[in-house]
């Protein structure tokens, strides 16, 4: 009677064994629906095309604080989604209390970035540069040996590695492409431009004359009509460029920029031109955060520029006069490129962290 009862129960454990045993995963590549508004149709990696569980498991990453040395630092920690990706402090703070050595640059609408990442571009790929800040000793400072091993140790990675790729073996290069696919799942695509745009909204006056001011060309003859030409760096309704410039910071130059990568005398204190979409959400600005505010970059651009042989020619072109710009245009630059913050980007949840 016992033996039949002890079976019983023995037979009633399995049953709630079985219950309570997580689902075993299965490879699945289903794709991701990326939105991105009326932004130019993006050119997809091809040999990492988005997939739900592929983005899913890169967020996963990009939040995981086990990727530093001593599990108190993730990609996020640098790039927060309330400041479009960015951080705010002018430098960075890795896992050892050291301070990095340039501004941390906004992760959003890198597929629309094409000629490489970092403010010098020294990587050609975002997979490639997803790997870098781990292994800084700046900055997260771990190896990725140490990486991987940790992260075995997580049925929830195993599991989730075995969704994305069809098998539980994790490596750096599936780490980086999981990486790659959720940054590129970051657009920006509804801000108030955007919406007026799309003939939703209104630009109020002040708005729209900084707009003008915006994408007009400088014109010395006619400074009645001469414009900020900002557009001529931040062009198109991605607010960017594939170039790398040196933008009169500085005559003689602490951080060789560009020239570091390619050891072209021309790239002396060249770095990427970055999108100014949020622009106002992502202060400090420049690659050495050295202006505070907006109003702190147009002065530059309008008297502050330093000259030099590598200066870009366009903006060597307005040395003469200066932009020409009073008071009343800055404050107006400034309102247009508010209307370039997009605050559902900074909420949107499936950008946030999943844990």
């Amino acid at each position: 009677m016992y033996a039949r009862k002890g079976i019983k129960l023995g037979l009633f454990g399995l049953v709630l064994l079985a219950c309570n045993k997580a689902p075993v995963p299965v490879w699945d590549t289903t794709p991701y629906v990326l939105e991105y508004g009326d932004l130019p149709e993006p050119e997809l990696p091809a040999d990492n095309p988005l997939t739900v569980q592929g983005v899913k498991l890169g967020r996963m990453l990009f939040y995981e604080t086990r990727l530093s040395g001593d599990n108190s630092m993730a990609c996020a920690s640098c790039h927060k989604q309330e400041n479009a990706f960015t951080d705010t402090n002018r430098f960075s703070t890795g896992i050892d209390g050291l301070k990095g050595e340039r501004q941390a640059m906004s992760a959003v609408n890198m597929l629309w970035n094409t000629n490489g990442y970092f403010w010098d571009g020294r990587a050609d790929k975002l997979r490639e540069q997803s790997l870098l800040p781990i292994q800084d000793e700046l900055e997260m400072h771990e190896t990725l040996p140490n990486v991987v091993e940790k992260l075995e140790q997580d049925t929830m990675y195993t599991r989730q590695f075995f969704r994305v790729f069809g098998t539980e073996e994790i490596t750096a290069h599936k780490i980086s492409l999981a990486l790659e696919q959720f940054m590129n799942s970051i657009v920006s695509y509804r801000s108030k431009y955007d919406q007026y745009l799309a003939g939703t909204t209104m630009l109020t006056e002040q708005e729209e004359r900084g707009m003008e001011l915006f994408f007009d060309e400088y014109n010395p003859f006619f400074p009645e009509t001469s414009g900020a030409d900002c557009g001529h760096c931040h062009s198109g309704k991605t607010f960017i460029s594939q170039e790398y410039m040196n933008n009169g910071l500085d005559s003689i130059y602490n951080d060789q920029g560009r020239k570091k990568v390619t050891g072209q005398a021309g790239d002396a204190g060249a770095m990427k031109v970055t999108t100014l979409r949020n622009i106002a959400l992502t202060p400090p600005y420049m690659h050495d955060g050295r202006f505070k505010t907006l109003e702190e970059v147009i002065n530059h651009y309008n008297s502050g520029l330093q000259n030099s042989a590598a200066l870009n020619p366009a903006l060597a072109m307005t040395m003469g006069t200066g932009l020409m710009l009073d008071a009343q245009d800055k404050a107006d630059l400034i309102a247009f490129l508010h209307t370039l913050t997009d605050q559902a980007l900074i909420t949107d949840p499936r950008y946030a962290s999943p844990f």
